[in-house]
Parts: structure tokens; C-alpha cells; sequence
């Protein structure tokens, strides 16, 4: 997956510091020099970022007078919440992880042949991205369904919406899923183990783990971001430097 470009980093930085109400609603934002001080860019790359953040809805620029920063709209019934990938899958890691165990008790021998069918799915070399997904989505979804509790089957669903159309969650899924393929379908393997079993612990710790792991790779994805910034931020301060005392 490509790195994204540095206006996106930057417009990503502007969002958390109006979403940390240092911007609130209404208010200017600092113009293009002090910004492109603040985060160690140029005043190139803070007015790319403004323009990308403007396309979003979420800024204003008024030309001879400054960017201000637009109120959120309420959201309309049904909208999904605004929430973390963190959050998302500590969610998970509960839900899911019981309606494994709902499901181990009442799991049919046709039911586990269609969970082996979705895994081999996400394992098949031939399969794309996209087919492995979606069989990954249709194997969660198909646990929740077989625990025969429409309330936990539509409490799956919407964690499903959230991890796909949220933007920010969907990212974060992105960079860490698309490196761990053989551990997931091993941890895969291992919730099915549980429900061919019939044995509920066994599929709700089975279940745990991978959100465990997952949660730890985001961790650690998430650190190493942020290491990386702090690198790109020391360098242009030592490209500044030198250009600044060069004769």
C-alpha cells in the first residue's frame, strides 16, 4: 500500500487539532506561515491540505480574510458514530468473541462446511484482496447469524459497517490486515476449531485472541507512525538548519 502524501498527513493533523477543540467551529485557523511552522511543512503543502480539508466540507476559505473552520451537521438518524479503530475493535473482542460462543452450542456439520468454504476462500492464492475480504466479513457475519440472537446478529452488522465506511477505521484495518494474512486465516482456523468442537470456550478465546493480536498490531502500527513523522520532522528541522547557516 502506498504512503500517503504529505498534504494528507497534514490535513489529517489540522482534523485532530480542530476534533481536540483547539479550532472550535467557527473560528480561524492560523494563517498558512505560522501553520506550516507549527508542523514543519511548507505553506505549499498546509495550502494542499487546506483545499483537501475544504473539499471534505470541513473548512472554509475566504479569500482575503482566512480559512475558518465549518460546523459539524447533526448527525441524521441512523448515521454511524464517530469512532476509533481502537474502540471498534475492543468492541469486537466482546461481541464477537460471544457470539462465538453462542454459536459453538447450535452450530450444524452443513454450517462448519460453509465456514471451511469461507476460509478456504481467504486463503486461495488466486483469490483477490477484495474476494478475501469479503469472505472474511461473510465468516464473522455468518458466526453472529448461527448464535441465533437477532440482536447480536445486528450488533455484528453494524460493527461491520463501521469497520468498512468509516474512513478512519477502515484505514487503520487497511495498513495492519493487509501484512497478517497467514497469521488471521491461522487464527481463523483456530475460532473454527472451537465450533466444530462444540465447545464455547474454546471459540470465545479463540475469538478473543484474534482481536488481541489485532488490537497489539494496530499498537504497534500506530507507534511506528508516529516514530516515522518524528524522523521526517527532525530532518526538515536539519535541512532548515543547514540551509539557514550556510555562507
Amino acid at each position: 500500500m502506498s504512503e500517503p502524501r504529505l498534504y494528507q498527513s497534514i490535513a489529517a493533523e489540522i482534523v485532530a487539532l480542530i476534533e481536540k477543540g483547539e479550532f472550535p467551529p467557527g473560528s480561524r485557523l492560523p494563517g498558512e506561515r505560522d501553520l506550516a511552522e507549527r508542523l514543519g511543512v511548507s505553506r505549499v503543502t498546509v495550502r494542499e491540505a487546506e483545499i483537501a480539508l475544504e473539499a471534505q466540507g470541513l473548512i472554509t476559505i475566504k479569500t482575503g480574510s482566512g480559512v475558518y473552520v465549518k460546523a459539524r451537521p447533526a448527525a441524521a438518524p441512523g448515521a454511524l458514530p464517530d469512532v476509533s479503530a481502537f474502540d471498534l475493535t475492543a468492541a469486537r473482542a466482546v461481541i464477537e468473541a460471544e457470539a462465538a460462543a453462542m454459536a459453538a452450542s447450535r452450530i450444524t456439520d452443513a454450517e462448519v462446511e460453509m465456514l471451511e468454504g469461507l476460509i478456504a476462500a481467504m486463503t486461495d492464492p488466486t483469490s483477490s484482496e477484495a474476494a478475501a475480504s469479503e469472505a472474511d466479513r461473510q465468516f464473522h457475519l455468518a458466526i453472529a447469524r448461527i448464535a441465533g440472537n437477532p440482536v447480536v446478529e445486528h450488533c455484528v452488522q453494524l460493527i461491520w459497517r463501521m469497520r468498512n465506511e468509516l474512513p478512519r477505521v477502515r484505514q487503520v484495518y487497511a495498513n495492519v490486515c493487509h501484512n497478517d494474512g497467514d497469521t488471521r486465516n491461522d487464527e481463523h482456523t483456530a475460532i473454527l476449531d472451537g465450533l466444530r468442537l462444540r465447545d464455547p470456550g474454546a471459540a470465545r478465546t479463540a475469538m478473543r485472541n484474534h482481536f488481541q493480536r489485532l488490537f497489539e498490531s494496530m499498537l504497534e502500527a500506530t507507534e511506528n507512525e508516529a516514530l516515522a513523522e518524528i524522523r521526517r520532522r527532525t530532518q526538515q528541522d536539519r535541512e532548515r538548519f543547514l540551509a539557514a547557516t550556510a555562507r
